[in-house]
């Protein structure tokens, strides 16, 4: 049987934090710590492959249990303890450790070992009763709740009723009898329960702990983690079995959290919280309020000086921000875990540029370094402080950006309502695993208890969203559905804003300004004021300086255009001339053309869109002045512009001079059952040429105008939903005419190109007929994608969903292109069109472009550019680089 279980300890591992696949991020990372020196307490590995196993045959293979033995005697060896040694007792924790990080999503058993006899041991080896039996009252309920399903709020109402009994507030506080009569409730629960008793063996109790770890990657919160995160099923979770350090032995001892740089703001110093007397999950779960670190340094001072030159000595050879957990058991530091650190988007940034200028790291690796779609993030408002605010209450800032939304006090109902298209804030004492689908739902989280490093802060900074922690001014009264602050009461469905900027708490849904990067973008703050506009750019000059792939915005206005020039983009890639047309006067002069009886009525409305048209396309190629813009003629069917009843239509029908039965008719006759594939794009413009014409004259008239006025000016037609290269010819021989007319009635040539949307398969496939006509293809991935998977992005929201979640789709292929299908028609239809036409300029206009995964197909297969939404910009410049790779 091939090697399934790696040791580490002693100062020697098997296995390095190269071997993630196979140990575990954390495993891997327990083992280089242990390569590097850093006190770490030994254990074992077993591999993540192994997960896989077990729950296709919900059986571990044959062997593991050896395997498990062995390593499980050298532990023993390493400690000089042994397992369920009634005098000397060995302890191990139980912990998941997926290839990529999911912080609390998969589960963890501590102090697995301890029975009725061991416990005895333990106190004598401790010389702490409290300790012996506070151990072993974790035990009872991390294992009841993981292993055996007893419900876990069970626990806590005994908990909470011996705390009352005893009269103190906190766990910590309960004595050492109050502990012992807790274990025998516990053990008495857990037998009314399950109908059998907690099992004392240690190997029994191992191994349900193991198999528990393994079926935890299939709860729901894990899966619903990776479908948000995109992080592949397989191969499933390792297991960590390690020695037990104990943090709750008393005043010196403790447990903590901590990250090399402050996650929020990314700025370098030292950060982290722990607890004195306590375990770990005391610390995550938000418990119990942590002590800020740098009060270890009274506290623990010896453990504090060693975790400082630990925590230095772990960034620098991680070469990033390290998230750390540690124990301190009586004065002594160990390491438990450490890994790189979630952070804001504001932070990565700012960490990336810095690990650059301190010479950790290059440029190119910089870039890796930030997730691309976080970028989105910086972008977000924050709240107008120009408006006077009362705050009602504050709390830790744990993850920046403001967010406004009604307050519901339970993950499932904050699921429900957003699905509703409420804007909810989900309001909680802590966050546990089981709430991500809710957090994932809220606009923002506000939690009463917790820190910095808490469950809550550190799952909402991965997931860029706005959240405050530790707010303990209010007091949840969940069985009312409220909570209060003094004598102010918020009740669910009561709106509420919170800065996760500031840590503090509004009544009402507040407005919002402009975020710094926005201020800057738009003149209003200068660059060298606001740092996190510095990092921003710095990282994208770096990204542009790198990548192959040019970056285009999709715009359809000047005001548009200006917004994507100031986030770097580099042309309009797609500017959609139906938009324009919806706008004042303008509508009224696009349906006196639907309607009209004749071409002479046709053209007599299309006179009056000219100048509109014209004027519009001034605007644009003044704010891209020198950069390519591709104009796409009329795309949409022409009931789309069409009132379908009410006091539009009669005003309409008086405007044209018909009758309402006789509006009604026209209307009638436009009406389409698949409109999609219907009359629209170059049919239009075969069917009325004149169409064609009126905006090409106003293309080329504009780009007269502006070339007179001193501007370069690179116009490029587009011609639409072509399914043949005849379609496309008789488009083009019309725009070629056009503008021939145009230069010669002013005396000057523009230069420009005509090419055309591939957004059907037939055009893809006979991409080389099509590519001797046109001068540039731009691949129309929305629509493509639906004339692809036979879809209809407008009615798949219905099912799409489901076809996710069931792994039938890995994607939404709306959001992420589908590489596999529509990625094919791309890469025949790139290379065949390059054969028929050497230099043939080639990108994408769909929302694809400005998705990473999707910009890095663009990348691979040799696409000159992606054109995304202006806000998206920034995203496909940082994903372009990415592509090329570090």
């Amino acid at each position: 049987m091939q090697q399934s279980v790696f040791f580490f300890g002693n100062g020697s591992a098997e296995g390095t934090k190269d071997d993630k696949d196979l140990l575990g991020g954390k495993g891997a990372n327990l083992a280089e710590m242990t390569n590097l020196g850093v006190p770490v307490p030994p254990g074992f590995t077993i591999g993540c492959p192994l997960c896989d196993h077990y729950l296709t045959h919900r059986r571990a293979p044959g062997g593991l249990r050896d395997e498990v033995e062995r390593a499980l005697t050298r532990l023993e060896g390493g400690t000089g303890r042994r397992f369920g040694d009634r005098h000397n007792p060995l302890l191990v924790s139980v912990r998941s450790g997926a290839r990529v990080s999911m912080p609390g999503m998969m589960e963890t058993i501590l102090n697995l070992g301890l029975n009725d006899e061991t416990v005895l041991g333990l106190e004598t080896q401790s010389g702490n009763a409290r300790f012996a039996y506070d151990s072993y009252r974790r035990l009872l309920q991390m294992y009841g709740d993981v292993v055996l399903g007893v419900p876990l709020h069970d626990f806590e109402h005994l908990l909470a009723a011996k705390r009352l009994v005893n009269g103190v507030k906190t766990d910590a506080e309960l004595p050492a009898e109050a502990l012992k009569a807790l274990v025998i409730e516990y053990q008495q629960l857990i037998q009314s329960v399950t109908g059998a008793p907690f099992p004392a063996d240690p190997h029994i109790q191992l191994w349900g702990a193991i198999e528990a770890v393994w079926r935890s990657w299939t709860l729901k919160k894990a899966v619903d983690f990776r479908r948000v995160n995109g992080i592949p099923e397989t191969p499933g979770t390792a297991v960590n079995i390690v020695a037990m350090v104990f943090g709750n032995l008393g005043d010196d001892s403790g447990t903590g959290v901590a990250f090399t740089r402050d996650p929020s703001t990314g700025a370098r110093r030292f950060y982290g919280e722990f607890l004195v007397n306590a375990q770990g999950e005391d610390v995550v779960a938000g418990i119990r309020t942590p002590l800020p670190i740098e009060e270890m340094a009274t506290r623990l001072p010896q453990a504090y000086q060693d975790l400082l030159r630990t925590q230095s000595l772990l960034e620098r050879h991680f070469r990033d921000m390290q998230d750390l957990e540690f124990t301190v058991e009586r004065g002594k530091l160990y390491l438990l875990q450490t890994r790189t650190g979630k952070r804001t988007a504001a932070a990565a940034v700012r960490i990336a540029c810095d690990l650059v200028n301190e010479g950790l790291i290059s440029g190119p690796e910089a870039l890796q370094r930030v997730p691309a779609h976080q970028l989105d993030h910086l972008l977000h408002p924050i709240i107008d402080r120009a408006t006077k605010l009362t705050a009602l209450c504050a709390g830790l800032p744990a993850s920046p950006g403001a967010a406004s939304g009604i307050a519901v006090f339970d993950a499932d109902t904050a699921e429900s309502r957003a699905a509703q298209g409420d804007a909810v804030i989900l309001v909680r004492d802590e966050t546990t695993p089981e709430d991500f689908h809710g957090m994932v739902a809220a606009k923002a989280i506000l939690t009463a208890r917790g820190g910095m490093t808490s469950h809550a802060a550190v799952v909402a900074r991965g997931m860029g969203k706005c959240a405050i922690v530790g707010c303990s001014a209010i007091k949840l009264d969940l069985s009312n559905k409220r909570f209060l602050v003094a004598e102010t009461e918020i009740h669910e469905g009561d709106w509420i804003t919170l800065d996760g900027g500031t840590g503090e708490v509004f009544v009402g849904d507040l407005p919002t300004m402009p975020s710094e990067v926005m201020q800057v973008n738009a003149g209003t703050r200068k660059a060298d004021e606001s740092p996190v506009y510095r990092g921003f750019a710095e990282l994208l000059g770096w990204a542009d300086a790198r990548r192959r792939l040019k970056v285009r915005a999709n715009a359809d206005t000047p005001h548009d255009a200006q917004v994507a020039r100031g986030f770097g983009a580099e042309g309009i890639g797609l500017c959609r001339t139906e938009h324009m047309f919806f706008d004042g006067d303008r509508i009224h002069a696009m349906r006196e053309m639907i309607v009209a009886h004749d071409e002479m009525g046709r053209r007599r409305a299309l006179a009056k869109l000219l100048p509109m048209q014209r004027g519009d396309f001034e605007g644009i190629f003044a704010a891209m002045d020198g950069f390519p813009v591709t104009i796409r003629l009329l795309d949409p069917p022409l009931h789309e512009f069409l009132p379908h009843g009410g006091e539009e239509a009669k005003l309409l029908a008086r405007r044209v001079g018909l009758t309402r039965r006789d509006l009604k008719r026209v209307v009638e006759t436009l009406r389409e059952t698949n409109p999609m594939l219907g009359h629209r794009g170059c049919r239009l413009g075969v069917t009325y040429p004149e169409i064609t014409e009126m905006q090409a004259r106003a293309i080329f008239e504009a780009a007269v105008a502006c070339v007179r006025r001193g501007m370069i000016v690179l116009p490029e037609v587009m011609i639409p939903l072509v399914s043949t290269v005849k379609e496309f010819s008789h488009q083009r021989a019309i725009v070629d005419r056009v503008a021939a007319e145009v230069f010669q009635a002013h005396g000057l040539h523009v230069k420009y190109l005509v090419g055309t949307m591939i957004e059907l398969p037939r055009a893809a496939l006979t991409a080389a007929q099509i590519a001797g006509a046109a001068e540039f293809f731009s691949f129309g991935t929305n629509d493509l994608t639906q004339t692809t998977l036979g879809l209809s992005r407008d009615d798949a929201g219905r099912f799409l969903p489901h076809y996710v979640a069931q792994g039938i789709y890995q994607d939404d292929p709306f959001q992420v292109l589908d590489v596999d299908g529509v990625g094919q028609l791309i890469t025949m239809a790139t290379t065949a069109g390059r054969g028929a036409r050497a230099g043939l300029k080639v990108g994408i206009c769909g929302e694809h472009g400005g998705e990473p995964r999707s910009v890095k197909f663009c990348h691979q297969t040799g696409l000159d550019y992606v054109s995304c939404s202006p806000f998206r910009v920034p995203i496909a410049r940082l994903a372009a680089a990415q592509a090329v790779g570090a």
